[in-house]
């Protein structure tokens, strides 16, 4: 490479990749010995992208301030700027007379088209831009069936993925960066808060503030902690949202603040070392892989948020927009306790457990006949890890619309599945302080308690907490009926 060649800067650009170690679009950069530009550009104009929820704004905000000062410890520099990414890009990359740009690939139609057409006018213009992997065990045109067409169901998915092999080892972070000058010609820098990320007038995110610590440390803190011992009984007790027995990495996903390459290779270290239970590291892989799974599906099914994977559901006979019982499930005040705790853990905490998101998603689609798409926007809006993959496949697997998805007719019952895998009422009762003193024979169903009970724990039903908005067998009958009236799939 010529000398004046190595000497112009570089322009990073990060993306949903935001950490240091693992990232090999930073790494490739910091290689070639250029003073290197790391620029994060928030781009809320650029046609077909989905805005950040308010959760996820949160999240984001503390993840760059994380990233900023984690470049600057090393002698670079994050800039930010706002506006469309193609064109910052193409402006800032002439003004700093930039050789190469690198990012980390998308897999989402508006943000890879948004992508080609960087790629290619960087091209006319003399610049050379490289992407590469950063956000997946295995990126989705890799994994194929023996026929060379794209996978529809899970298991045989994650077992051809596994068979070819595992992910590369994770790259060290760079020792040092060189800062590239911010040319002042250049599209103007924000300022983090000039992003506006953070809620105000109120400010909603106490609760956030309380259970995360966003970025790279925070995140391989989280990991460290699950393997170190919270990750004992995963395979058993996974499902079970009144015990610490799951990872609580996705947030850290969602934005890069972690690798899955890093996941992957940390939990096969800990099981071939005997610190954990083969077991419970291959169920969490799965669970990994699981996203994997919803990345492929996005990538060949690009409206997955918007559009039924299965066209038949095209013609389901959803409820007419029913505010009021929407706005009882995001409350959490439908009347179910198991339905009303993962809620309300959703709204303080922008996190909820996995199990409780398939029941209350259930809840939603099959008891009051609304809409998956009225779920998803909900979750979008409140997780800190709000992903456009696995929050569109999750919903779809529920309502039974989606590629590999739980049959139709498979309906959680709220009653049981709080009783079965919140038997004390533990997490019920962290949600639902009113409930705390009903104990465990009438926590999931309050409304069945006897009036010496409900008296003695202080609880007047319909004042205190709601009775229940619908009957759920009843629910269930519609739900069903409804169900056998589509056309049968097809295959």
């Amino acid at each position: 490479m010529p000398v004046e060649t190595a000497q112009r800067p570089v322009i990073v650009w990060f993306r949903d990749d935001l950490r240091l170690s693992d990232h090999s679009a930073l790494h490739a950069a910091a290689e070639t010995g250029a003073p290197v530009l790391c620029l994060y550009i928030h781009d809320e104009t650029s046609p077909g992208l989905r805005p950040h929820g308010g959760a996820s704004r949160w999240f984001l905000h503390h993840t760059l301030g994380a990233l900023s000062k984690a470049l600057a410890a090393i002698g670079g520099r994050l800039d930010i700027a706002e506006g469309p990414a193609e064109a910052v890009i193409l402006d800032l990359s002439g003004k700093i007379g930039a050789a190469q740009v690198f990012w980390t690939r998308r897999y989402g139609a508006s943000e890879m088209r948004i992508d080609a057409a960087i790629k290619s006018a960087l091209g006319e213009a003399g610049v050379t831009a490289q992407s590469f992997n950063g956000q997946l065990l295995y990126e989705p045109w890799t994994v194929k069936t023996k026929t060379s067409t794209d996978f529809k169901v899970f298991s045989p998915f994650w077992k051809a993925a596994r068979a070819s092999g595992d992910p590369r080892q994770p790259l060290p972070a760079p020792a040092r960066l060189s800062a590239a000058p911010y040319p002042a010609a250049a599209p103007a820098r924000a300022a983090l808060n000039d992003l506006s990320l953070l809620p105000t007038k109120p400010d909603w995110a106490g609760g956030l503030a309380q259970t995360w610590q966003p970025g790279e440390a925070g995140a391989q803190a989280r990991l460290a902690a699950f393997l170190d011992g919270e990750i004992a009984g995963y395979a058993a007790n996974r499902n079970r949202p009144d015990m610490p027995s799951t990872s609580r990495l996705a947030p850290f996903l969602r934005f890069g603040a972690i690798s899955p390459r890093q996941i992957f290779h940390a939990t096969e270290a800990a099981a071939h070392a005997g610190e954990i239970n083969r077991n419970d590291a291959d169920k969490f892989l799965s669970e990994i892989g699981w996203r994997e799974f919803s990345y492929h599906l996005l990538f060949h099914f690009p409206g997955l948020a918007a559009k039924n994977f299965q066209n038949r559901f095209d013609a389901f006979p959803w409820r007419a927009p029913d505010a009021r019982a929407l706005n009882a499930w995001q409350r959490g005040r439908t009347g179910y306790p198991i339905i009303d705790a993962g809620m309300r853990e959703l709204w303080q905490t922008g996190f909820m457990h996995n199990r409780v998101r398939m029941i209350v998603a259930s809840f939603l689609i099959k008891d009051l006949l609304i809409d998956w798409r009225a779920g998803e926007a909900w979750f979008w809006d409140t997780l800190c890890d709000a992903d456009p993959a696995n929050n569109a496949a999750g919903w779809q697997w529920v309502a039974g619309s989606g590629a590999d998805a739980a049959p139709y007719y498979r309906i959680f019952n709220p009653l049981l599945q709080g009783e079965k895998f919140d038997p004390e009422g533990r997490y019920v009762c962290k949600y639902i302080p009113e409930l705390g003193r009903l104990g465990e024979t009438w926590v999931h169903r309050p409304w069945e308690a006897p009036p010496e009970e409900l008296a003695r724990a202080g609880i007047r039903l319909g004042q205190d907490y709601p009775m229940p908005v619908v009957d759920h067998a009843k629910a269930r009958d519609s739900a069903l009926a409804a169900f056998k009236a589509l056309a049968p799939r097809e295959g």
